[in-house]
């Protein structure tokens, strides 16, 4: 039997199963397709990017490894990006930081970036069927330093400040171009590696630096404002904490980002969202896994990444959250690093949509929590792997561990060359 007719067959028994405990496995399928996936375009370089291909990454952040194959240029980048995408099942986004521009080999400035150095980027996205989110970019600069947005001294922070207006400005002209909203997300790195004097002097900075951002308003971008629990080297005080950005959000009607790998270890990030949800009016989302700190792992198939998406599904909120990836591993392959980080993403997403979702509602209704406990762990293992596999057949990408050859294969063709 080929793997197809096995693929099919298993998917039928899965129908069945699913539909004794009332779970409509078509629809799930369905409401998958409308699951969009923002790729990280720094996963392929190592959060390189085009300025300056020496400089080094600064600013609380670093990646670990040396695998070889990085990408060095913008075509290359490009093509390693389409090749993770090959094996991704539906339609998905780029996400670009501001530091990715096509710069032609041109020195430009940080406050001197324009919608120009991202035109290509515009057409190349379209011409591939992708859409674009965007990213300003405070660390690996000789101005970033411990501050920036945040930074008492004027000249730096008015530096930083024109920075991201700039960014808004591009995201505004990606959206256009696009006709659909680019998501722009700011997240600094601003901090200190030892406690303030007085920490409420920096938040009251960085707030009036928002504010001047935030001045200009666009319709077809939308603001994103991400939190951070500490930097490597800034441990002790980060200005942009989940406390101060959710203030922010709620008061200024901003989307707040969650990164699952900025919260202590403990934190659920999945129960951030319902309330969120009732407070600000969207939720971005940067799905990463943190190791002890936010060491940025690979995203895989663990309880905090099925917590989250079935938080999402349960709060029926597919059309205000917004789904991202962020992790940067140089330890491995990286094009096979974005694979399993999104189909992992995926296979969350699939297992929440096809939780019973009713009967554990009347259940729940009835005071039958015995019930509820027994059939939440019974859907546990229910085959929804069957289902998974069936919906990257009808993308026409790799079903089960198939898509590994082809990594290897381009790993011997292209990228072990550079």
């Amino acid at each position: 039997m080929t793997k197809e007719k096995t693929t099919q067959s298993a998917f039928e028994i899965a129908k069945e199963r699913y539909a004794a405990i009332g779970v409509d496995v078509d629809q799930a399928l369905a409401a998958m397709k409308k699951i969009s996936l923002s790729l990280h375009c720094w996963q392929a370089d190592d959060v390189t990017g085009f300025e300056n291909q020496d400089a080094a990454l600064s600013g609380g952040i670093q990646v670990t490894g040396n695998y070889p194959g990085r990408a060095r240029n913008i075509e290359e980048l490009r093509a390693d990006i389409l090749k993770a995408t090959s094996y991704i099942a539906g339609s998905h986004r780029l996400s670009l930081h501001e530091i990715y521009g096509d710069f032609q080999g041109k020195v430009v400035d940080r406050d001197e970036v324009e919608p120009a150095h991202f035109q290509s980027w515009m057409e190349w996205a379209k011409a591939n069927g992708m859409k674009l989110d965007f990213n300003s970019t405070s660390f690996s600069h000789p101005k970033s330093g411990d501050l920036t947005l945040a930074n008492p001294d004027k000249g730096i922070r008015d530096f930083w400040i024109e920075h991201t207006k700039r960014c808004r400005w591009i995201s505004e002209e990606m959206g256009k171009f696009q006709h659909d909203p680019c998501m722009m997300n700011l997240w600094v790195h601003d901090g200190s590696k030892e406690v303030p004097a007085n920490r409420l002097k920096y938040r009251r900075i960085l707030e009036q630096s928002l504010d001047e951002i935030f001045a200009t308003e666009y319709k077809n971008m939308k603001d994103c404002i991400e939190a951070k629990l500490f930097g490597i080297g800034l441990e002790s005080y980060t200005v942009g904490s989940y406390d101060f950005y959710l203030g922010y959000g709620a008061k200024k009607g901003k989307i707040v980002t969650l990164d699952t790998g900025h919260f202590h270890l403990t934190e659920s990030v999945a129960d951030k969202v319902s309330s969120l949800l009732l407070f600000t009016p969207e939720i971005m989302l940067h799905v990463s896994r943190p190791i002890r700190w936010d060491s940025d792992h690979v995203v895989i198939m663990n309880d905090d990444l099925a917590d989250l998406t079935r938080e999402i599904i349960r709060c029926d909120a597919l059309d205000r959250v917004h789904i991202g990836l962020d992790y940067f591993d140089a330890t491995i392959n990286r094009i096979g690093a974005y694979v399993i980080g999104c189909r992992a993403t995926q296979k969350a997403f699939l297992q929440a949509l096809l939780e019973p979702a009713a009967l554990l509602e009347q259940y729940e209704t009835e005071g039958k929590y015995f019930e509820r406990l027994a059939l939440q762990e019974e859907a546990k293992s229910l085959p929804w792997n069957a289902v998974f596999d069936m919906y990257c057949l009808q993308n026409d990408v790799p079903v089960g561990e198939d898509f590994i050859a082809g990594i290897q294969a381009y790993e011997r063709e292209v990228t072990s060359k550079r």
